[in-house]
């Protein structure tokens, strides 16, 4: 057997993404990505939530908010 670990998701649900990143609730995260607060990609009919962005947005808010430059 390989020992190779699978790699880390790129998206998570709305659900999944609107938790771990901004403590909402299912209904606060569905709601926040139809306002767009929420970045999406839409796969056929399901959402799903880019990683990525997700962490950018949180890092250029604390950058924002503490008056740090981006580096």
């Amino acid at each position: 057997m390989d020992d190779e670990r699978a790699p880390a998701p790129m998206t998570a649900t709305v659900p999944e993404a609107g938790w771990r990143y901004f403590r909402l609730g299912r209904s606060g995260a569905y709601a926040a990505a139809k306002r767009g607060d929420l970045p999406v990609i839409r796969i056929g009919t399901r959402l799903r939530v880019p990683i990525a962005v997700c962490e950018r947005m949180l890092a250029e808010a604390d950058r924002r908010h503490t008056g740090r430059k981006k580096s």
